[in-house]
Parts: C-alpha cells; structure tokens; sequence
C-alpha cells in the first residue's frame, strides 16, 4: 500500500505541484482513501518530502552501480556523464520534480537528512576520479566536485526541463533519437574538454 501511495502521490506532484497537489487524487489513484494516505504519511508535506526521497534514490543507486572506481578517470567520468544524460532524458518526471522543488526554495529538501546525505554519495563519486586524474595528469588540478557535478547535471537537465519550450521556439523537438544522441556526445566532450583544458 505505500509503495503504491508513493507512486500515485509522485504523478499528482508532477502534474500539479506540491501546492495543486491534492490527498484525495492521490488516494483515488492508489486506489485506497485518504484516511490510509494519511494514516501512512501523516501530511501532504511529508509524502512530498518522501517522494523526493525516492526519486533522488533512485539515481543515487543506480550510480553505485556503475562502478567507476574501476574504470581509467576519462573513461569513468564519461561513462558518469552519459549516465546522468540517460538518466534525465528517461525520467523527465525527475526533472519535473526538481523544479517545482526550486519553485519552492528547496525547503521541502532542507527538511530531508536523507536526500542530502545520499547526493553526498555522487560528490564523493566526481571526487574519487579526479582525484586519479589529476594523479594521473589527466586533469588539470583547479577542478572542483561540485562545480562538475553542476556542469554535467545543468547540461543534462536543460534540454528535459525545457524541452516544450524549445521545441515551440525553435521547432525542435529534444526527445527525438537523433538529437538525443547527439546532444549525449556534446556533452560528454564539453565536460571532458573542460578537465582537460590545462592538463598539458
């Protein structure tokens, strides 16, 4: 019953938002009634904050998975970078979710001990391979984890978050294969000419 209370409160939030958001949808979609949506959750606030638990989780676990520690410093950063375009391109509702949340200020997040001690996990992944390569000469020694994490999720997470609007200005739409496949190489070599850029 929770697991399917978390699913149907994940897509109410992504068509509405938090604040359109409504328990008595959630508990229709769920196929249960309110009282059990509450009875689980206690509050909207608190089954939002556990959606985006969930969510951000779900691409915390799958990076463990990679298992870049293996893998030369180019190679695995590159292999993260096209992860993460994957990741976005195939769950826009993840990118959804993360900008209502920004709408909101990240005060349902500040509110969540989990979600920032998981993504501390993908900060300690960017740092292991610069790590090697800066040992390595690979990588010019100014890089900094965060900042390559903003580079790559930024990059990954414009052409999903904004992809109606481009394609309504520009008449090009994102989703396609072509373009997909093109924009994952684009970025995958603009993250790695930028460590690369003063390695020599």
């Amino acid at each position: 019953m929770r697991q399917r209370i978390l699913e149907a409160a994940q897509n109410e939030f992504v068509q509405h938002g938090f604040s359109g958001a409504r328990l008595d949808n959630i508990a229709a979609q769920a196929s249960t009634n309110k009282r059990m949506v509450v009875y689980h959750f206690h509050s909207k606030k608190e089954l939002y904050i556990a959606v985006l638990e969930r969510v951000y989780g779900e691409i915390r676990d799958i990076e463990k998975q990679l298992q870049l520690q293996g893998l030369p410093p180019r190679e695995a950063m590159a292999l993260l970078t096209g992860f993460t375009f994957d990741y976005h391109h195939n769950h826009p509702d993840f990118c959804r979710l993360v900008s209502i949340e920004n709408i909101h200020q990240a005060r349902h997040i500040a509110d969540s001990d989990i979600i920032r001690q998981r993504n501390r996990s993908v900060i300690e992944v960017v740092e292991g391979i610069l790590t090697r390569g800066i040992a390595e000469q690979v990588f010019h020694n100014q890089a900094d984890a965060i900042d390559v994490h903003m580079l790559i999720s930024s990059l990954c997470f414009y052409r999903v978050s904004n992809r109606h609007t481009f394609a309504s200005l520009f008449g090009r739409d994102l989703t396609l294969p072509e373009h997909a496949a093109r924009h994952r190489q684009i970025i995958i070599d603009t993250v790695l000419a930028y460590l690369e850029r003063a390695a020599d």
